[in-house]
C-alpha cells in the first residue's frame, strides 16, 4: 500500500503540470473563440448567423461568448425580433443563467408560444420547478395552447416535485385538446406516473398509445424505475418479438431493469444484442453497459468494453471510477487517472467527487491532498458537490480541522455541505461542533432538511441528551417533517435509546401506515437498549401483519436472540432466512453466526461461517473471530484474524474491535495492546473511537486503571458516556474508589440526566464498604 502511495504521488507530480498546461491551453481557447465570434459577427446583420452562433454558446457553456453576441443584437437593433431573442433566452437558460433568461423575457415586446416555452423549460432544467409551473399557468391565462414540448416539460417538473394532483390535472388537459397520442406528451405523462411510483397509471397511459419505439423506452424505463426489472426485461423482448427497432434508450433502460433484477447474465445476453445491433459505438449505451457490469460484480467485462470502444466522454472515465471505487485498489484508480489526464479530457466535478469519498473510505489522506491540489488547479474545488466530497474524506481520515477549514471557505454554503460537516462531527464525536452548525442553519438563509434532522438526532442520541432530543422533536414537527419515514425512524430510536419506552410505542402506534423501516428501527432500536422479548414480540406482530421481514429485520432479530441466548428463536428465525432466501447475505450470515456462537452452539457457528466464507467478506471473519473468543476459543480467533490476512482482506478497524474485545475478555492485555498497535504501524490505520474504547476497558476490565485513564486523557477525540463507564465499571471491579469518583463527575458532566452514573458510582461505594456513601448516591 505504501508503495503503491509513493507511486501515485509521483504520477500526481506529474499530472499537476501537465493539469497546469490544459488549463492555461482552454483559457486560451475560449478567449480567442469569443473575439474571433465577436468580431467576426460585427459584419453581418443575419439572425440566422446570430443563431447558429447562439446555439454554439449554449451548447459549450460558454457565457463569454454568448454575452458577446446578445450585445452585438443589442447594437444591430434586433431588440424587436422575436426568433433573435428566444435564442438569447435559450442559450442563457442552457448556460445556467436562468436570470438574465427571465431578463430578456421581460423585456420582449411580443412573446409567441416558443418564448413561453423555453422560459419554462429553462425553469425546469435549472431547478427552478415551481417558477416553471407558474410561467405555464401565465401562458394559459394569455390564451395560448401549449405544444408538446411545453407539456413534456411540466409533466417532469410535476414528477420532480411530487405532485400528482396537478400532473393528473395537466394529464386530463392533454385529454381534453387531443394530444395524448402524440409520442413525446404520451412518453412525457407515462414517465411523469412511474417517477411517481404510480405504475399502473403508467401502464393505462402505455396502452393507449401509438407503439412508437419512444413510448416503448418511457415503459420500459418506468418498469425499472419503479423496481419491477422482470417486467423491464419482459417489456424490452416483447419489443423485439414485434419487430420494433431497439434505438440507444432502449438498451439504456432496459440496462437498468438488468441492474434492478441484479442478474449478469441478463445483462450479458443484452450485451449481445446490443453489438448486433445498430447503436454497438453509442457512447452512452457503452457508459451504461460498463456500469451495469461494474453493479452486478462483472469488473473484468466492464473493463474490456472500456478498452475497446474509442469515443470515450467524461461520463466513461467517470464510470470506471465509480466501479473501481468498490474495491481498495489505489494503484488502479491511480492507473485510470493518470491515463484520462494525457487523453486531455477535463475531469469534472462527479470526477473529482468520486475519487475523494474512495480516498475517505481507504483513509487515504495523502492521495486525497493530491487530487485535491488538482481540483484547485482546475478551479474546481468550490463546486458544491465537491465541497461536500472533501468534507466527507477529511472527516473519514479523522482531519476534522481540515475539513472545517474547507466547510468555513466555501464561497457557497448549501445544506448539503451543512449536512456532511454534521455527519463528519458525529463520526469523529465532536458533538457540540455539530449542534453549533445546525444552529447557524438559519444564519446561513438555510432550512433543514430530512438529512440534517435524521443527523442531528443521532448526535442528540449519543449525547444522550433527553430534552435535547425533545426540542429537536419540536423542530421537526414546525418544520413539517413530521411524517417522513426516514426522519420517524430516527426518532423511534432515539426515544428507546434514553429509556423512554412508553413514549416510543404511543409514537409507533399513531402513524396510520406502517412501512418496513419503521418496523426494523423499532425493532433495532428495543434490540439495542435490551428490550430483547419487545423486539421478538413486535417480529412478530409484524408477521401477523402481513410484513415480510427484509435483511436488516432478521439481523436485529439474530442480535437480540443472541443477546438473551434463545437457540431456539435463533433456529425458527434460520429456517425462515432459508425459506426466504437470505442465508446468503452477509450482514445475516454475521448475525447468525453471532446468536449461535452466543447461544452456546459453536459448531453449528462454525458451520455457517464455512458455508458462507467463500464470500471472502471482512465482516464474516470479524464475527467469527467474536464467536470463538466468546467461547474462550482464543487460539482459533487469532487463528481466524491471521486467516482473513491470508484471504488478502486487510481488517478493517471492526476487526481490531473484535480481537480487541476477544483479549479484553480473556485477560490477554499484552495480546490486546500488540493489536492496536499493529493498526498503525503494519496497516498504516488511525484507530476509530470504537478502537479507542476496547483499549479502555482491556485496561479497565483488567485492573490497569491509569493506564485507561491515561488513554482517555490522551486520545484524538473527546471523551463520550460509554466510554466514561467502562473507567466506571472498573474501578467498581478493582475497588478504586477515588478515580471512581472523578470518572462518576466526568460522565456527569455530559449526561446530568442520565442514572447509569449514579448506579455505578454506588456500587464501586457498596462493593468496597462505604455504606455511607452509597447511601447518598
Amino acid at each position: 500500500m505504501r508503495g503503491s502511495t509513493v507511486a501515485f504521488v509521483s504520477k500526481l507530480n506529474h499530472l499537476s503540470l501537465f493539469a497546469t498546461k490544459i488549463l492555461r491551453n482552454q483559457h486560451q481557447f475560449y478567449t480567442s473563440k469569443s473575439c474571433c465570434s465577436s468580431s467576426s459577427l460585427s459584419f453581418r446583420n443575419d439572425p440566422a448567423t446570430l443563431a447558429t452562433a447562439l446555439t454554439y454558446s449554449a451548447n459549450s457553456k460558454c457565457i463569454l461568448l454568448g454575452s458577446q453576441i446578445h450585445a452585438q443584437i443589442i447594437k444591430l437593433g434586433l431588440c424587436n425580433d422575436i426568433f433573435s431573442q428566444n435564442n438569447i433566452i435559450k442559450m442563457y437558460t442552457k448556460c445556467g443563467f436562468l436570470v438574465r433568461g427571465l431578463k430578456v423575457f421581460d423585456e420582449m415586446p411580443m412573446k409567441n408560444l416558443v418564448s413561453w416555452t423555453l422560459v419554462i423549460s429553462g425553469a425546469v432544467q435549472n431547478g427552478e420547478i415551481e417558477m416553471g409551473l407558474g410561467v405555464y399557468l401565465g401562458m394559459r391565462r394569455t390564451g395560448l395552447v401549449p405544444n408538446e414540448f411545453a407539456l413534456g416539460c411540466v409533466t417532469k417538473g410535476c414528477a420532480d416535485l411530487g405532485d400528482k394532483e396537478l400532473g393528473q390535472c395537466i394529464h386530463c388537459f392533454v385529454l381534453k385538446v387531443g394530444m395524448e397520442k402524440n409520442p413525446f406528451v404520451g412518453s412525457s405523462i407515462l414517465n411523469m406516473y412511474a417517477k411517481l411510483g404510480d405504475i399502473e397509471d403508467a401502464e393505462r397511459v402505455f396502452e393507449c398509445m401509438n407503439h412508437h419505439v419512444g413510448c416503448w423506452n418511457a415503459m420500459i424505463g418506468g418498469y425499472a424505475q419503479c423496481g419491477y426489472g422482470f417486467e423491464s426485461l419482459m417489456a424490452m423482448s416483447l419489443m423485439q418479438y414485434k419487430g420494433i427497432p431497439m434505438d440507444a434508450f432502449t438498451f439504456v433502460n432496459a440496462l437498468k431493469g438488468c441492474l434492478v433484477v441484479g442478474n449478469l447474465n441478463f445483462g450479458r445476453q443484452i450485451h449481445g444484442l446490443i453489438i448486433q445491433s445498430e447503436v454497438a459505438f453509442s457512447t452512452v449505451v457503452m457508459n451504461s453497459l460498463m456500469d451495469m457490469y461494474f453493479k452486478n460484480g462483472g469488473e473484468l467485462y466492464a473493463l474490456k468494453v472500456f478498452d475497446r470502444f474509442l469515443d470515450k466522454d467524461i461520463i466513461s472515465w467517470n464510470t470506471v471510477f465509480s466501479g473501481l471505487s468498490q474495491g481498495d485498489d489505489a494503484r488502479e484508480i491511480g492507473r485510470f487517472f493518470h491515463k484520462l489526464m494525457l487523453t486531455g479530457l477535463k475531469p469534472n466535478c462527479v470526477t473529482f467527487s468520486i475519487l475523494f469519498r474512495f480516498c475517505g473510505e481507504a483513509l487515504d489522506l495523502v492521495s486525497g491532498l493530491q487530487f485535491y491540489c488538482l481540483a484547485l488547479q482546475f478551479g474546481i474545488s468550490d463546486e458544491i458537490s465537491v465541497t461536500t466530497s472533501l468534507i466527507n474524506m477529511f472527516s473519514k481520515c479523522g482531519a476534522m480541522r481540515k475539513a472545517c477549514l474547507v466547510f468555513k471557505s466555501a464561497p457557497f454554503k448549501s445544506i448539503r455541505t451543512c449536512n456532511e460537516m454534521i455527519s463528519g462531527y458525529n463520526l469523529n464525536c465532536r458533538h457540540t461542533e455539530a449542534l453549533d452548525v445546525f444552529c447557524n442553519l438559519k444564519r446561513l438563509g438555510l432550512e433543514a432538511d430530512e438529512c440534517t434532522f435524521s443527523s442531528i438526532m443521532e448526535t442528540c442520541s449519543k449525547t444522550e441528551n433527553q430534552k435535547l432530543g425533545r426540542q429537536m422533536h419540536g423542530s421537526i414537527v414546525k418544520s413539517g417533517f413530521a411524517s417522513h419515514g426516514y426522519i420517524c425512524s430516527s426518532l423511534l430510536k432515539c426515544y428507546v435509546r434514553f429509556g423512554m419506552l412508553a413514549d416510543s410505542f404511543v409514537f409507533f402506534n399513531g402513524f396510520e401506515r406502517l412501512d418496513l423501516v419503521l418496523w426494523g428501527a423499532m425493532i433495532s432500536a428495543l434490540v439495542h437498549k435490551g428490550y430483547s422479548f419487545e423486539a421478538i414480540e413486535f417480529f412478530k406482530r409484524l408477521k401477523d401483519d402481513g410484513g415480510q421481514p427484509d435483511e436488516f429485520i432478521f439481523g436485529s432479530i439474530f442480535n437480540c436472540c443472541a443477546s438473551i441466548s434463545a437457540y431456539r428463536q435463533t433456529k425458527s428465525v434460520h429456517s425462515l432466512v432459508v425459506k426466504m432466501g437470505y442465508e446468503k447475505h452477509v450482514f445475516i450470515a454475521s448475525s447468525l453466526i453471532d446468536a449461535y456462537a452466543k447461544c452456546g452452539e459453536i459448531e453449528n457457528a462454525r458451520r455457517v461461517f464455512d458455508q458462507t466464507s467463500r464470500f471472502r467478506d471482512v465482516i464474516l471473519f470479524n464475527t467469527m473471530v467474536m464467536a470463538y473468543a466468546h467461547h474462550g476459543l482464543v487460539g482459533e480467533a487469532v487463528e481466524t484474524f491471521e486467516k482473513m490476512k491470508l484471504a488478502v482482506l486487510k481488517p478493517s478497524q471492526a476487526s481490531f474491535v473484535s480481537v480487541i474485545s476477544a483479549c479484553s475478555h480473556l485477560g490477554f492485555v499484552e495480546e490486546g495492546c500488540v493489536f492496536f498497535k499493529s493498526m498503525k504501524l503494519d496497516y498504516g490505520m488511525d484507530p476509530s473511537p470504537d478502537n479507542y474504547g476496547c483499549l479502555v476497558d482491556l485496561f479497565s476490565r483488567n485492573g490497569f486503571l491509569e493506564d485507561a485513564k491515561h488513554v482517555i486523557e490522551t486520545m484524538p477525540f473527546p471523551p463520550w458516556p460509554a466510554i466514561w463507564r467502562s473507567l466506571l465499571n472498573g474501578c467498581r471491579i478493582h475497588g478504586n474508589k477515588e478515580l471512581g469518583e472523578w470518572a462518576a463527575g466526568k460522565l456527569l458532566q455530559l449526561v446530568p440526566e442520565n442514572d447509569a452514573a449514579y448506579v455505578l458510582l454506588s456500587r464501586v461505594y457498596s462493593e468496597e464498604g462505604s455504606w455511607s456513601d452509597a447511601t447518598k448516591i
